[in-house]
């Protein structure tokens, strides 16, 4: 066998384009040509201010009408029209579900309750009722009324929801047996458990409960005379009754069974069973008048007849409830309702000393507890309102404009100003901000934190754009108010929510003010979770205000407020900071490079170096070898060398950090390079840098990849001894790799195969030692090829054929490229063993070895068409690298007929590699070859 001569540069002139200059840069965009589509386009092109030029003028940019489906555009709204109304009467069901679940989880109980007597139909539950009992019908609706037992009892939370569950279950059963006088009794015993407040923590699970039987017993009563008014007396069906059924559509017998009904719940003494069986039952008034809305008022009146608070408060949260199920109506009812809560919350807290026993010392609780009845009221009343309709209700809760009505005299109650706050209208606020402002001044009262309904109107305010002197009027007024804290949580709340608005409307006094006072509070004290949550929001809303790191450094006490943060609100901060830092090209100012230094230190010490594989450590170390990465001293390139070092100690157990560096080091030398004027000597310690850092590295893929770019650089700069000692440890790395290479993750095999071709290429410039085997590192890669059980067929042979090349590149009488003239002066293979036969004999001797292993490789691949493709490529390179010998051409035509046998005859592939042998054959027989 001998090697095909190659003249490298006559090669690339003959294979090369022909080049032209162009008239214009092929990527702007063309004028377009004359037609319909085209003008269609032109007009997307003006619209849109875009167009593709890689796409051409035949792209299907405008969809054609005829593609596209007839659309009835109005029977589309139609749909929808119908789609929405359909779905309304679901929202507010679902609305009273999650809140429920909401009371539920708010207000946990214990797993003991300590229940009075009144509820001792949870106790006798399990007990059947005696229906042989006698007695009148107003005996039996009212049996339970007899003296209660004073001692109270325990029950277990799970059994009293359990022997709820069974009463439920109960009355439903009596229901379907048609007896219901037993289910309306046990009704009445469910709605008289509202009476029991003894347990102040489980009564918003007590009226979940109670609640869901009430709405239970309302639907059953609903569809019983509804049904009634469909069919005729003697069952026959007469038709389905309209959504918006009038009271004249309703048959005698519905209305009398409806108003039974309602007299049977008149009947009951107790107030609060009467009010909450007559709520479950309210939407059966459409079947006796047009104006069923007209008795929620009356409801509304018998509220007020319950004493206890907390009753009386879930009371009107259930008759809100209800009266959502009836059709549209004036909603001047729940400003009644919050209205009367605010008397009633007025009473309680100005009280010294409750009558209730039960309420005594627990004025705090009991108002949490009745909190989340004002937050759905207040809900449903700002629900679809107008601005003008909000600012109605604002007026009728006590709150308009009228200065007289903003006295001290007539207090608004906290909590219910808070919800009012978290509902009105943005427009609504921005307009009447210092009346607002002037309310929570005066409701300073126990019912609710008075910081947060100054935090609340903050946030609110910046929802809408207000005149300027209005917000600086409300700031100014904010300022006075919080400077008067002591608190640094009541201060950071307050502050968080203007700072925005300060921010926006560029009132620079104002932030400085506010900032002292963040830090004569902050550097006084231990900062915990929760401060350090609210101090990590006001100094994210300067960075993404200012955006520019000297202002934000310039700004007063911001360094200082900053050194006091700590865990993760720090670590957020300074990653954002270094995101600012890193946006710009280059870092330059020393000043900035250090403090950006010290806060990728603290960023990396509150990295969990065992698990980075979380996205916040990823994150961060993304951050800091970019910070590493932007930094840039100038002509000072030692001063650069040594911050690296510096970076070095201070990361380097983090791989990717590690790397970083590495490739910094390497930008360095090649930098250095450039100026001739540079002494080798920094060059030689860049490499030195790279060379002790890359062990640190975990992963002997990445170490192998690496110890190749610093052997380039090293050959670069034409340091030999260097680059030998850099590819000697690629190969060890190579060598070590396992299936694994210390991780989960399989080894990249291809990228493996990607790091030995560009060893190979590299070898193409390295001198051979005369002393020993020219083909060493050749060899090795061989050894270990055989000796590595993820090598796969595939990538065996594509190793073996970049070798072949590199064994047919080493013999010709002139190399491709050669070292950088720097402390040799083109020094290469051709120069130190020209003319050698023995050189080229060990050329030949291992390319035979080579051969030889590389067809055995493809006989070993399993894929037919993966086989095929394997047989053409080293056809292809052994065609290439040795002269068309009658060996080297029967081993072509052999991989042929493999490839042929596994691919198409119409293979492309398959055809020009035909071709291309045929023409090696030809000229084989026009020039003799001479064999070594």
């Amino acid at each position: 066998m001998e090697f095909r001569p190659r003249h490298y540069s006559a090669e690339q002139e003959a294979h090369s384009l022909p080049r032209s200059r162009a008239d214009h840069n092929p990527l702007s965009t063309p004028s377009p040509p004359s037609t319909p589509q085209s003008q269609v386009i032109v007009a997307n092109h003006e619209n849109n201010d875009f167009l593709d030029p890689l796409r051409g003028w035949c792209a299907n940019v405008a969809v054609s009408n005829e593609d596209s489906p007839d659309i009835d555009y109005a029977s589309a709204a139609t749909s929808s029209a119908s789609l929405s109304s359909g779905t309304v009467s679901e929202i507010p069901s679902k609305e009273w579900t999650s809140f429920k679940r909401f009371l539920m989880q708010k207000f946990p109980v214990s797993k003991m309750i300590s229940v009075s007597s009144m509820s001792d139909v949870i106790i006798k539950s399990g007990k059947a009722l005696d229906k042989s009992k006698k007695g009148t019908y107003s005996e039996e609706m009212n049996d339970s009324q007899k003296d209660p037992e004073d001692d109270a009892k325990v029950i277990t939370r799970q059994e009293y929801v359990s022997q709820m569950h069974e009463l439920k279950h109960e009355i439903m059963r009596a229901w379907h047996a048609e007896d219901r006088v037993t289910a309306l009794k046990l009704s009445i015993k469910v709605a008289k458990l509202l009476m029991d407040t003894s347990v102040l923590q489980f009564y918003p699970t007590l009226f979940v409960l109670a609640t869901d039987v009430m709405d239970m017993l309302g639907d059953m009563v609903w569809k019983r005379i509804r049904q009634k008014a469909e069919c005729a007396e003697d069952g026959t069906f007469i038709g389905k009754l309209p959504e918006n059924f009038k009271a004249s559509d309703i048959c005698s017998d519905a209305k009398e069974t409806c108003n039974n009904w309602f007299c049977k719940v008149g009947s009951i003494r107790e107030l609060v069973p009467r009010i909450y069986l007559e709520l479950a039952i309210l939407p059966c008034w459409r079947f006796l008048l047009d104006q069923p809305a007209d008795n929620i008022q009356r409801l509304v009146m018998m509220t007020r007849g319950l004493a206890d608070p907390l009753a009386s408060t879930y009371c009107r949260l259930y008759l809100v409830h209800c009266a959502r199920k009836l059709p549209a109506s004036d909603k001047g009812y729940l400003v009644t309702c919050v209205n009367d809560i605010k008397i009633l919350l007025i009473h309680l807290l100005s009280a010294k000393e409750t009558p209730n026993i039960h309420f005594s010392g627990k004025i705090g609780l009991l108002v949490s507890l009745i909190e989340p009845t004002i937050e759905y009221i207040m809900k449903f009343i700002f629900e679809d309102a107008s601005q003008r309709q909000a600012y109605s209700v604002f007026m009728e809760l006590g709150l308009g404009r009228d200065r007289s009505n903003l006295s001290e005299s007539i207090p608004c109650v906290s909590v219910v100003l808070h919800h009012l706050l978290k509902e009105l209208p943005a427009e609504v606020i921005s307009c009447n901000s210092v009346d607002i402002l002037h309310l929570i001044k005066c409701s300073n009262d126990d019912s609710f934190d008075q910081c947060l309904n100054y935090r609340l109107l903050g946030f609110r305010l910046g929802e809408s754009r207000s005149q300027l002197d209005i917000v600086i009027s409300v700031v100014d007024e904010v300022i006075q108010v919080v400077t008067q804290y002591v608190k640094l949580d009541e201060y950071l709340k307050v502050v968080d929510a203007y700072m925005d608005i300060v921010l926006q409307n560029q009132m620079d006094n104002y932030l400085n003010t506010l900032l002292e006072g963040l830090y004569t509070r902050a550097c006084n004290k231990e900062i915990v979770n929760d401060e350090q949550r609210i101090l990590q929001s006001i100094l994210l809303k300067l960075l993404y205000h200012f955006k520019d790191l000297d202002i934000i450094f310039a700004l007063k006490h911001f360094l200082e407020i900053l050194d006091v943060m700590y865990g993760s609100s720090r670590s957020v901060i300074n990653m954002q900071i270094l995101n600012m830092a890193t946006r710009n090209d280059h870092i330059r100012d020393p000043t900035t490079i250090q403090f950006l230094f010290e806060i990728s230190q603290s960023l990396h010490d509150d990295m969990d170096l065992a698990n980075m594989k979380d996205d916040g450590n990823q994150q961060s170390a993304h951050l800091i070898s970019r910070f590493i990465q932007k930094v840039d001293f100038g002509a000072e390139m030692e001063r650069h060398l040594t911050f690296l070092v510096e970076c070095r100690g201070a990361f380097g157990s983090i791989n990717e950090l590690t790397e970083t560096l590495v490739h910094l080091s390497n930008y360095l030398a090649t930098k250095a390079l450039k100026d001739r004027k540079t002494l080798l000597t920094f060059v030689k310690s860049c490499i030195a840098f790279s060379e002790v850092t890359i062990p640190s590295i975990s992963s002997q893929v990445r170490q192998l990849n690496l110890y190749l770019e610093t052997a380039e650089v090293a050959l670069l700069g034409g340091l030999v001894s260097h680059s030998d000692g850099l590819i000697v440890s690629a190969v060890s790395c190579l060598e070590n790799v396992e299936c694994t290479d210390g991780s989960r993750a399989p080894t990249d095999v291809d990228g493996i195969l990607s790091s030995i071709r560009k060893l190979c290429s590299l070898l193409v410039m390295v001198p051979g030692n005369s002393d020993q085997v020219v083909t060493k590192i050749p060899r090795s890669i061989l050894s270990l090829i055989h000796s590595r059980s993820w090598m796969t067929p595939r990538i065996t042979a594509r190793t073996f054929c970049a070798i072949i090349l590199l064994l047919a590149t080493l013999s010709q009488n002139k190399l491709p490229y050669h070292l950088c003239p720097t402390e040799v002066q083109n020094l290469g293979n051709d120069v130190l063993f020209f003319g050698d036969s023995s050189y080229l004999r060990e050329l030949v001797s291992l390319s035979e070895h080579v051969l030889q292993n590389l067809l055995n490789a493809i006989e070993q691949e399993p894929s037919k068409a993966v086989r095929g493709s394997m047989a053409l490529e080293a056809c292809n390179c052994i065609a290439l690298s040795f002269k068309a010998s009658d060996d080297v051409l029967k081993v072509c035509w052999k991989l042929i007929e493999a490839a042929q046998l596994c691919l198409s005859a119409n293979d492309k592939y398959l055809q020009s590699t035909i071709e291309y042998l045929d023409e090696q054959l030809s000229t084989s027989r026009a020039t003799p070859a001479v064999v070594i």
